[in-house]
C-alpha cells in the first residue's frame, strides 16, 4: 500500500504541477509567449499570377505586367559568419549606394549592422527593383554567393504598364480601387477571367512586424500566368484617329468627340478614339463616349428613315418631295431646315441637302396613317438592339414605339429626322456599315483572339447581326445617296479627287435631360457628325466621327466633324495601298477597238471602215451597243420609248445627254469618260422636268457597270 500511495502522490503532484505551470504562463508569461507565437506564425498566402498581356493587331503590346522586385536580405542566415560579414559589409553598402542613390555607403552600412543585432531574417534592403538592377545586384559581395549562402530573398511583384500611355486607354483598360474593392474596366474588365490566370500558393512565416518569409519554397504551389487577348486595333491607325481628332477638338474648343475606324466586312475596329476636355483645358480619355454615349443623333438618322421608305416602296430616288422653302409644322410647333429656300426636289437630293422638312414630309405622308409600320421597319434593320459588344459600358439604344405613353403627333416626324430616340456612335457606324456591306450588318468586334504562351485558345469570327437588314435594291439606292452626298451635297468639302468618300453629315441640338433645348439665357449646344464609308466603289473602312459642343462659331457636321473624317481617310489611303481598286484587265478580244453604245447609223460607219464585220440586229432601230459574237460584231438594238427611262450605261456623254433631255429630264452629270451608273433603272416611267444623275468613268478607271 506504500509503494501506491507513493505513485498516487506523485501522479498529484505532477498534476498540480501542470496546474501551476498553466497559471504561471496565462498570468505572468502571456506577453512573452505570444510575442514568441507573433515570431514562429505560419500561413499559407497566395501567390498571384502574372496577368496576361494585350496586344495590338499585329503584336505589339498595348498592356504589359511589368516585374518589379522586392528586395529584402536574411542578415542571420547560418551560412553568413561574423567574419564574413564584417569583411564585406563596406563593400556590400558602397555597392548598394551606387545602385540605389537615395541612401549612401554610410546609410547602408548602419541599415545591416542593425539588421544583423536585432537577428532579422527579413531586413528591407529596396522595394520597385527593375530586373536589370536586380541582375547587377546578385553579383555585389555575399549577395554573389547565392539564393541560400548569400541571404538574398527576391520579392517578384508585377506592375500593369501601358507602352503607348494614354493611346486607346479607355479601350484597353486599366484597374481602379485596391484589395476587395478593386475593379478593372474596359477589357481588362471584360476579358479579366482570362487575363488574371490562376494564383499559386506559399507557405510562409512571419519574420517580425508585418513582414513574412517563404518556408521551403522548393514546394510551393506555382500560379499560371493570364491569357494574352490579341485586339483588332492597329497602333497606327489608332494614333492618327486620335491625333486628327485632338487638333479639331482644340480648334473649335469643343467639349468632347469620338472616332471610331472600322473595317467593313469584319467589324474589326481597328481604331476608336475618345477626347474630353479637362479643367485644365486639355483633352484626355476620361470616358468612353464611342459607345457609351447614348444621345439624339440628328440627320445621320435620315439613312435609316430613307431606308425604310425605300424598302416598303414608298419613294425612289426620283420620287418629287416638296420642301415647302424650308419651313412647316407639325402639331402646331414649327421645323426648319438649316438652308432655306427649297421647293420641290427629288428623295435623292432632299437626302444630299439634308432637308429636314423634305424628309420628315416624306415619311409623314408615307405612314401618318400607320405609324408603327415605320417603327417596324426600323427595329426590322436591328438598331433598336443592343450589340453585345465584347466591352462593357454601351448606351443602350432607343427607338420609341406608338405604344409609349409618350408618343405624341410629333414623334413620327421628329424621329424621321434624328430626335426623340437614343443612339451611341457605334450603333449608327454598324449601320453605315451594313450599308457599305451590302445589307449584311456585322458585330462590331474588339478583340480577335486569345492566347495561352503563344498558341491559339480561341479566335473571334465575324459575327453576322442581321443577314440583310433591307432589299437589295434599297441597298444600292442608298448607297447612290450617301455618294451624292459628298459629291453634291452637304458633305461636298471633303470630295477627294482620288477616292470616293460616301456619307452623311449630321447636326443635332443637345437636349439637357429634362430641360429641354435651351437653358436659360445660355446658347443652344450642338453635336456635329459625319459617319461614312471609304472607297465608295470598294468599300473596306466605315467611320463615324462626332464633335460635342464646338464652341467656336461652327458647328454643322460638314464643318467640324467631315475634315476629322476626310484627314483618316486620306492618311489610310496613303498608307493602305490595298484599299486602291485595281485597274481591271481588259478581256475583249485584241481586234475589237472600245466603243461606246451610241446611234446605230454611226456605229455601222466606224466599223465598216476599219474592215470588221458589223450586223445591224434590226436595220429600223436608231440606236445600238456593239457586242462580240465570234468574229462578228453585232449591233444590238437600244430600244427607246418615249415615257420610259433608257439605258444609257455604256453610252459617252454627248449620246446619253441627247436621250435624256430629248425625253425631258433634268440631268446632272458626274465625272467623265463612259456612263456606267443612272440614278434610275431603264424602263422605268418617267414624267418632264424629273432629275436623273449619271455617273461617268474612264474606262482604264472601271469596267462597263449595268444600270
Amino acid at each position: 500500500m506504500v509503494r501506491v500511495y507513493m505513485v498516487y502522490m506523485l501522479v498529484l503532484l505532477f498534476g498540480l504541477f501542470i496546474i501551476a505551470r498553466v497559471v504561471m504562463i496565462q498570468q505572468f508569461e502571456k506577453k512573452e509567449f505570444l510575442e514568441m507565437a507573433k515570431k514562429q506564425e505560419i500561413h499559407l498566402f497566395e501567390m498571384e499570377a502574372v496577368r496576361g498581356n494585350i496586344l495590338a493587331d499585329d503584336g505589339s503590346l498595348l498592356a504589359v505586367s511589368v516585374p518589379k522586385f522586392e528586395i529584402r536580405m536574411d542578415v542571420m542566415t547560418d551560412s553568413i559568419t561574423d567574419e564574413t560579414f564584417r569583411k564585406n559589409i563596406d563593400s556590400l553598402s558602397i555597392s548598394l549606394s551606387m545602385l540605389f542613390t537615395e541612401k549612401t555607403a554610410a546609410d547602408y552600412k548602419d541599415l545591416l549592422w542593425e539588421g544583423r543585432r536585432n537577428k532579422s531574417r527579413y531586413l528591407l534592403i529596396h522595394r520597385d527593383v527593375t530586373y536589370p538592377d536586380l541582375n547587377k545586384l546578385r553579383k555585389f559581395p555575399i549577395f554573389k554567393r547565392g539564393k541560400f549562402q548569400g541571404g538574398l530573398i527576391v520579392i517578384p511583384l508585377f506592375e500593369r504598364e501601358l507602352p503607348y500611355k494614354s493611346l486607346a486607354r479607355r479601350i484597353i483598360g486599366y484597374e481602379s480601387g485596391e484589395g476587395a474593392n478593386k475593379v478593372y474596366v474596359g477589357l481588362e474588365g471584360s476579358f479579366t477571367e482570362n487575363l488574371q490566370g490562376v494564383n499559386g500558393q506559399r507557405l510562409m512565416r512571419r519574420a517580425g512586424g508585418q513582414a513574412w518569409m517563404p518556408v521551403d519554397p522548393e514546394n510551393q504551389v506555382e500560379p499560371q500566368n493570364g491569357d494574352d487577348i490579341v485586339t483588332t486595333l492597329d497602333v497606327n491607325l489608332q494614333d492618327l484617329a486620335e491625333s486628327s481628332l485632338r487638333k479639331e477638338l482644340i480648334a473649335d474648343s469643343a467639349d468632347h468627340g469620338c472616332v471610331i475606324l472600322m473595317e467593313v466586312k469584319t467589324g474589326y475596329i481597328r481604331a476608336m478614339a475618345n477626347l474630353g476636355r479637362t479643367k485644365k483645358g486639355t483633352y484626355e480619355e476620361i470616358f468612353n463616349y464611342a459607345i457609351g454615349e447614348s444621345q439624339e443623333t440628328g440627320s445621320v438618322f435620315k439613312l435609316a428613315s430613307f431606308l425604310v421608305a425605300l424598302d416598303d416602296n414608298k419613294i425612289d430616288l426620283n420620287t418629287p418631295i416638296n420642301c415647302l422653302g424650308g419651313i412647316t409644322t407639325y402639331s402646331g410647333r414649327k421645323m426648319e431646315d438649316s438652308h432655306q429656300g427649297l421647293g420641290i426636289i427629288s428623295a435623292l437630293q432632299v437626302f444630299e441637302k439634308s432637308s429636314n422638312v423634305g424628309t420628315s414630309r416624306m415619311v409623314y405622308n408615307a405612314y401618318s396613317a400607320q405609324p408603327q409600320k415605320f417603327i417596324d421597319g426600323l427595329y426590322r434593320i436591328g438598331i433598336n438592339r443592343p450589340l453585345g459588344l465584347q466591352i462593357a459600358g454601351e448606351g443602350k439604344p432607343y427607338i420609341k414605339n406608338t405604344k409609349s405613353k409618350y408618343w405624341s403627333g410629333l414623334s413620327l416626324p421628329w424621329i424621321s429626322i434624328g430626335y426623340e430616340i437614343k443612339l451611341a456612335p457605334i450603333h449608327l457606324v454598324t449601320l453605315y456599315n451594313a450599308v457599305a456591306n451590302n445589307g449584311v450588318m456585322v458585330k462590331p468586334l474588339f478583340v480577335r483572339e486569345i492566347r495561352r504562351n503563344g498558341r491559339l485558345v480561341k479566335r473571334f469570327t465575324p459575327v453576322v447581326i442581321n443577314p440583310q437588314i433591307v432589299s437589295p435594291s434599297a441597298i444600292q439606292k442608298a448607297k447612290l445617296m450617301l455618294e451624292g452626298v459628298v459629291e453634291e451635297g452637304t458633305g461636298a468639302s471633303i470630295k477627294s479627287p482620288n477616292y470616293k468618300i460616301a456619307g452623311k453629315t449630321g447636326t443635332a441640338q443637345i437636349a439637357a435631360d429634362n430641360r429641354g433645348y435651351r437653358q436659360g439665357t445660355k446658347q443652344v449646344q450642338y453635336k456635329g457628325s459625319f459617319v461614312g464609308y471609304f472607297p465608295a466603289d470598294n468599300p473596306r473602312y466605315s467611320c463615324i466621327v462626332v464633335i460635342v459642343n464646338p464652341r467656336k462659331g461652327k458647328y454643322y457636321g460638314g464643318a467640324v466633324a467631315a475634315p476629322v473624317f476626310r484627314e483618316l481617310s486620306d492618311k489610310l489611303y496613303a498608307i493602305r495601298p490595298d484599299i486602291i481598286i485595281p485597274l481591271p484587265t481588259d478581256t475583249s478580244p485584241s481586234h475589237l477597238p472600245f466603243a461606246h453604245a451610241g446611234q446605230m447609223k454611226d456605229l455601222t460607219m466606224v466599223f465598216t471602215s476599219l474592215g470588221m464585220k458589223a450586223r445591224p440586229e434590226n436595220a429600223n432601230s436608231a440606236w445600238a451597243r456593239p457586242e462580240m459574237a465570234g468574229d462578228v460584231i453585232v449591233l444590238s438594238s437600244a430600244f427607246i420609248s418615249k415615257g420610259t427611262m433608257p439605258n444609257v450605261c455604256g453610252m459617252g456623254l454627248k449620246d446619253a445627254l441627247y436621250l435624256l433631255e430629248n425625253q425631258g429630264l433634268n440631268v446632272l452629270v458626274n465625272g467623265k469618260g463612259t456612263v456606267v451608273k443612272q440614278s434610275i433603272a431603264p424602263g422605268f416611267l418617267i414624267n418632264k422636268g424629273m432629275p436623273v444623275v449619271i455617273e461617268l468613268q474612264l474606262k482604264q478607271d472601271r469596267p462597263q457597270a449595268k444600270a
